[in-house]
């Protein structure tokens, strides 16, 4: 069998925002103002705060203003509460991104839950985990959104198919499994305490990995002719698959880099613009 072809995470999201760039610049000139993202970080992780300017970056070459709100990273919940209902009150802002980890003594969920659902645009509210679930209106979280995106790229329907999910996150393995669900796929969810996880990966048709652990998941173990979406990022440039293993045997594949992470920014930024769309009626 020939290697899989792999999916260009890279090439499709420069497309996308290169579109989204032209909406955005539509928008703004209707509107006279630039579609605005926040972005909130709490404390200054290294990690966190390379993304965040990534982002921010991002952002403003695809005409996208870029508001910045650097938190204390001992801010009680209630003040970061505070931060974000003020940013989900300002006609402004039209989306609001919340970096995280941020720190044991937050109360996460709260703080997410602050976030107006019509600004939401990383897709990490119960309202906009409600919406993919029941195909409703709303935004994706951005990785997910991003991994559909991709497959339909590669026309790849999960309609019919076995979709394994290994991982069980609210913003990543929950959110794209009820979206395969959505989809018509048969959805398993594979976490820590799966029996046999190996058994159940080689049923897979489509697999998607997502747990941040470093070639969990064996080249030996994907069906011949399985897609392979492998949207974990360790150490050294290493997904969660084992990619030279499993590459042998399927016939999709993201690579890592290159393949999920650049989607999940251009997702960001294109419901940005349509989160600002929305709001204006532009």
């Amino acid at each position: 069998m020939s290697q899989a072809q792999l999916m260009d995470g890279t090439g499709l999201a420069g497309r996308i925002v290169e579109e989204t760039a032209k909406r955005a610049a539509d928008l703004t000139e209707r509107m006279g103002a630039a579609p605005c993202l926040a972005t909130v970080l709490v404390g200054e992780d290294p990690a966190s705060v390379t993304y965040v300017r990534m982002k921010q970056n991002r952002s403003r070459k695809a005409g996208i203003e870029s508001r910045h709100v650097a938190l204390p990273a001992g801010i009680p919940t209630a003040e970061l509460v505070g931060t974000l209902t003020a940013l989900s009150a300002d006609p402004t802002v039209h989306g609001i991104l919340l970096q995280h980890p941020m720190g044991h003594h937050i109360d996460e969920r709260a703080a997410f839950e602050a976030i107006a659902p019509e600004k939401d645009v990383d897709g990490v509210t119960l309202a906009s985990f409600s919406a993919m679930s029941f195909g409703l209106p709303g935004f994706a979280s951005c990785t997910p959104g991003g991994i559909m995106r991709l497959l339909d790229e590669y026309d790849v329907d999960p309609a019919g198919k076995r979709a394994v999910v290994v991982g069980r996150s609210a913003i990543l393995g929950k959110p794209v499994g009820m979206l395969l669900l959505g989809r018509d796929a048969t959805v398993t969810y594979c976490h820590s305490r799966t029996a046999d996880l190996s058994a159940v990966v080689r049923e897979a048709d489509i697999v998607v990995a997502a747990v941040g652990r470093p070639r969990l998941i064996r080249g030996e173990d994907i069906k011949p002719g399985a897609v392979v979406v492998d949207a974990g990022y360790n150490p050294g440039n290493v997904g969660d698959v084992d990619f030279d293993g499993a590459r042998e045997r399927a016939s999709l594949i993201t690579p890592v880099p290159g393949g999920v992470g650049p989607m999940t920014i251009a997702t960001l930024l294109a419901q940005t613009v349509e989160a600002a769309t929305r709001q204006t009626g532009a």
